[in-house]
């Protein structure tokens, strides 16, 4: 580990939409993720990592300037962003750059960032999404091909149900994944200054539709893949609130999934093989970038940051995408890579929120936090302090919106074993013991035996918010003033 003080070069690495099962070096065998496995092996990897809103403006604005949803503002995708940190970033001296998705409102916001190469969504292809022309749609333009969307895949005969799954038929190269991966590694290769840099990396997938190429999902269609979770017991006693979003993607096939009542299992295993796929798509990109820092020289002096803007249900619980509590919705990979920064150790099993990576990229940085942030640096514990100030709990947010439309606000906290949902406009919600059911199929909010927790849970929530109240105020007035 360097004693040099020197600050060095960050890449932080988001995908889009991937749950925190999919690394096969954590414990996922069923997985092809050679270069993620790397990553872990050689860094530290966190299992319970968990985002601060379960959908992708929300997730990404916290990740950005350090506090909640309700501490910034930001609550739904078209909700405009604040100043974020990234500001302090380039003011200190980093050349900070973005290639891909930050899924930013406006889209193309400045964010504190040098130059923005921006990628959004890989399906636009509706009218309640308001206009863009990415430097992907260009690219597709330009190549003289169609993007596959709603648009063009619901002509498709078997669109009904594919669950979101398609085969990307296209050349390779213009894959959204691989378009931003290399446009990475382009600027790697291109970039002729010599400060610091931040480059963030927003990959679009695996966040549907979920299409990788066919060689990626041949990989998967012998291998043992987990099981969906989901029982008709469990549809029954879900709360209201959980149920709506449900119905919402039976309804309308939001990001080109017809998400369906009684899936087959054959349609199942479809939908997670092409949604692996993906994931190792990403990988192989992951493998490209460590070649363009090596040649670049600066893979020494670089610290990675793998992680993603929140997960995906993939039908457990009969849920489609995110908007919920659930982990595979709110738990996220978290890798931190960088031999000469961080002492490598094994996976941290203690709950960290995901804008803390945002914290520690500041410190690496030698910046402090601006005053009234709620993200904690977890660089001591990177560098292998025992005395780490670990978090007892932590908190999600899911305001209403267009998907999730019963509840004002939904909210989660857990802490080291339980895991509670509740909402500011009713008073139900559920209630979970992670260690006797990790799975999450056993909701306790009713049962007398877990009343004591429940009540102690309830009454931190309402601590809580009275603390983003007033640490937010003091950030935006330091902010104003």
């Amino acid at each position: 580990m360097t004693t040099s003080g020197r600050r060095p070069h960050v890449v932080l690495v988001m995908t889009d939409q991937q749950r925190y099962d999919t690394i096969a070096a954590l414990g996922y065998p069923h997985m092809v993720t050679p270069n993620l496995d790397r990553l872990a092996s050689e860094g530290v990897a966190f299992e319970r990592n968990y985002v601060t809103a379960p959908s992708c403006t929300p997730s990404r604005a916290s990740f950005f300037t350090g506090l909640y949803p309700s501490g910034n503002g930001v609550f739904r995708n078209d909700d405009p962003w604040p100043r974020t940190w990234v500001e302090d970033l380039s003011g200190s001296g980093y050349r900070c750059v973005s290639i891909g998705k930050m899924h930013t409102y406006p889209y193309e916001a400045p964010t504190g960032f040098h130059e923005r190469h921006v990628v959004e969504n890989k399906d636009r292809g509706t009218p309640t999404v308001p206009f863009f022309f990415d430097n992907w749609d260009k690219a597709l333009h330009v190549s003289g091909v169609v993007k596959p969307d709603r648009r063009t895949l619901r002509s498709r005969p078997d669109y009904q149900e594919r669950l979101g799954a398609f085969e990307w038929t296209l050349p390779e190269h213009l894959h959204a994944d691989a378009f931003v991966g290399s446009l990475a590694c382009r600027w790697l290769e291109e970039y002729p200054g010599e400060e610091p840099f931040f480059l963030q990396i927003g990959f679009p997938g695996p966040h549907p539709p979920y299409d990788a190429p066919q060689r990626l999902i041949d990989q998967y269609a012998d291998r043992e893949l987990p099981p969906v979770v989901r029982t008709s017991e469990e549809f029954a006693a879900m709360p209201p609130q959980i149920a709506t979003v449900r119905r919402e993607h039976l309804s309308n096939d939001h990001d080109s999934i017809v998400h369906l009542e009684n899936p087959t299992p054959e349609q199942l295993r479809r939908q997670r093989a092409h949604y692996y796929a993906n994931v190792t798509l990403i990988d192989e990109q992951i493998g490209e970038l460590f070649e363009a820092l090596e040649r670049r020289g600066v893979l020494e002096d670089t610290v990675v940051i793998f992680t993603s803007d929140h997960g995906d249900a993939l039908n457990d619980h009969g849920l489609s995408q995110k908007w919920t509590m659930y982990d595979p919705s709110v738990r996220v990979p978290a890798i931190v890579h960088g031999p000469a920064y961080i002492q490598p150790r094994e996976p941290i099993k203690t709950p960290i929120s995901h804008f803390d990576l945002g914290a520690t990229i500041l410190e690496l940085a030698g910046i402090e936090q601006r005053p009234g942030v709620a993200a904690r640096s977890v660089l001591p514990v990177l560098q292998g302090d025992s005395e780490w100030n670990s978090r007892d709990y932590v908190f999600a947010e899911q305001a209403r919106d267009s998907i999730q439309q019963d509840s004002e606000m939904m909210t989660m906290i857990a802490d080291a074993r339980w895991k509670l949902v509740c909402f500011t406009d009713a008073d139900d919600g559920q209630l979970f013991d992670l260690e006797a059911d990790p799975e999450e199929l056993h909701d306790l909010w009713d049962n007398p035996d877990a009343a004591e927790v429940k009540t102690a849970l309830l009454a931190r929530v309402a601590a809580w918010r009275t603390e983003v109240l007033l640490s937010s105020r003091e950030w935006w007035n330091e902010l104003v003033h």
